[in-house]
């Protein structure tokens, strides 16, 4: 299954993992982090941007295969997500 994103076509069939994050300025530390981690702590971070990771890295390898895309809000986050759920159902 194949999903058009602003980064390119990406075959969902190859996904090894597919997950959200939030980008985080932590003390000029920049960190990636879980969602629910921002919920927990994001009032004590600089929020820098929001990310959905495509992850086509096969298990036990070495080298990341990997898409992101980079959202400016939660809501455009969370909307990626749900249209990207439509092709994965």
């Amino acid at each position: 299954m194949i999903y058009s994103s602003k980064e390119g076509d990406l075959d969902l069939d190859k996904i090894t993992r597919l997950y959200p994050a939030v980008v985080v300025d932590m003390h000029g530390e920049v960190a990636e982090m879980s969602l629910e981690w921002a919920d927990l702590y994001g009032e004590k971070v600089k929020i820098l941007r929001y990310v959905l990771i495509f992850d086509f890295t096969p298990l036990n390898e070495d080298v990341k295969d990997r898409t992101t895309l980079v959202f400016s809000t939660k809501e455009e986050l969370i909307a990626e997500i749900q249209e990207v759920a439509k092709y994965l159902d």
